[in-house]
């Protein structure tokens, strides 16, 4: 079976589709991503063969994002004007020649990309949506009135017709990593979800040796790939770092790829700082994590029974605090940037509360009875050749 991922640049958006690529590419599958050409340095990192096609260019997307931020918008005006009418106008028509030319029997898309379903759409290929966030708020997202026009705007550029209530999209089948647990329960969702969590690391990983204790409890801290781009940096991983200096703990700070750990300047003496890591490789040594509550990391870290202190700063991330705190595997200190002055005393008490990790270990069992993702090429594979009905029934 050959099988298109598309997926937007960074790596929220193409991290939860890599364990579902990995286990396609298991099952003998050929897979192909097509992606921003931004994405190159990432794909190439994670080993993946790609067509890339144009970047939506910044000097339309940057005010879009600064409007959001300055009136506090709804996540649907962004996915409208942002991932809709600029991000997936671009992309239109790159995956739908890459799909011409490449002939997949199946396209696998994370729900911000639009090009992937609308292409497979038109073509008749049969599709599946990737879930990168919590799946009832997504959801509700993708039906907001906001959001929908802007979808049928991309649909007739290639000759589909009108879909007004958003079906197309919302029919899909849909995979996703993120746990029951990080799901807002009050949220009725569209369609059955298929959960799967990612593959146990191996008992003896040369690669994490690194990180094992040395008599002091380890703290991670991410703010993902996005914030190290934004004016976030470097004062709010100064600050973090700051709040961390006079604690008797080890502290590993990730900023990326973008960024070089010399630009936030000297560190004390228990702070690395490093571009990119594996947190696969982390999470088993980690004590705590401290994060901005992207859904990549929270799942990790709740799948590794890893506590955490979580400062949302924007996109999702706010729901999932609430989350994260309404199941208490963690502390939210909210406030934006400025509140990362209190992750001393958070992850100081995340460290002798053991209830915090007690509640993370409890999501961390539920996540171990789930399907491995390796379980998902067979599914996908009757959804190429029988359509969703046949993988459902």
């Amino acid at each position: 079976m050959r099988v298109l991922l598309t997926t937007k640049r960074g790596a929220g958006h193409f991290g939860p589709l890599i364990p579902f690529a990995r286990a396609l590419r298991r099952a003998g599958d050929a897979v192909l991503v097509a992606a921003p050409a931004s994405a190159e340095p990432m794909l190439r990192a994670e080993g993946f063969p790609a067509r890339f096609f144009d970047d939506a260019p910044d000097e339309e997307r940057d005010p879009i994002f600064a409007a959001a931020a300055a009136s506090q918008a709804p996540a649907s005006y962004v996915f409208a004007e942002a991932f809709a009418r600029v991000d997936a106008r671009v992309a239109l028509p790159g995956v739908l020649d890459i799909c011409r030319d490449w002939k997949p029997d199946l396209v696998i898309s994370e729900i911000s990309e639009f090009a992937g379903p609308i292409v497979a759409a038109k073509l008749g290929i049969p599709a599946i949506s990737v879930g990168i966030s919590q799946q009832g708020r997504s959801e509700a997202v993708a039906a907001a009135s906001e959001l929908l026009p802007a979808l049928d705007e991309l649909g007739a550029r290639i000759g589909l017709p009108p879909d007004p209530d958003g079906r197309r999209l919302l029919s899909l089948p849909y995979f996703t990593l993120v746990p029951e647990a990080l799901e807002e329960p009050d949220l009725r969702s569209a369609r059955a979800a298929w959960r799967f969590r990612e593959p146990d690391p191996p008992a003896e990983d040369a690669a994490s040796d690194r990180w094992a204790s040395d008599g002091r409890p380890l703290v991670y801290l991410t703010f993902g790939s996005v914030a190290p781009t934004m004016d976030l940096f470097p004062h709010v991983y100064r600050g973090a770092i700051d709040a961390f200096s006079a604690l008797p703990v080890r502290v590993l700070v990730t900023i990326g790829r973008e960024r070089d750990p010399a630009e936030l300047g000297p560190v004390p003496e228990n702070v690395e700082v490093a571009g990119w890591v594996p947190q696969r490789d982390v999470m088993p040594h980690a004590a705590a994590i401290v994060c901005h509550g992207g859904s990549g990391t929270l799942t990790m870290g709740l799948a590794a029974g890893v506590p955490m202190a979580v400062v949302p700063l924007f996109a999702d991330q706010s729901w999932n605090a609430e989350r994260i705190a309404a199941i208490g595997a963690g502390i939210v200190l909210e406030g934006g940037a400025g509140a990362v002055a209190g992750l001393g005393d958070a992850v100081s008490k995340l460290l002798v509360d053991p209830a915090y990790r007690a509640n993370a270990e409890r999501v961390a069992e539920e996540m171990r009875a789930l399907p491995g993702v390796d379980a998902a090429p067979a599914i996908a594979r009757a959804i190429a050749e029988n359509g969703a009905l046949a993988a459902i029934v």
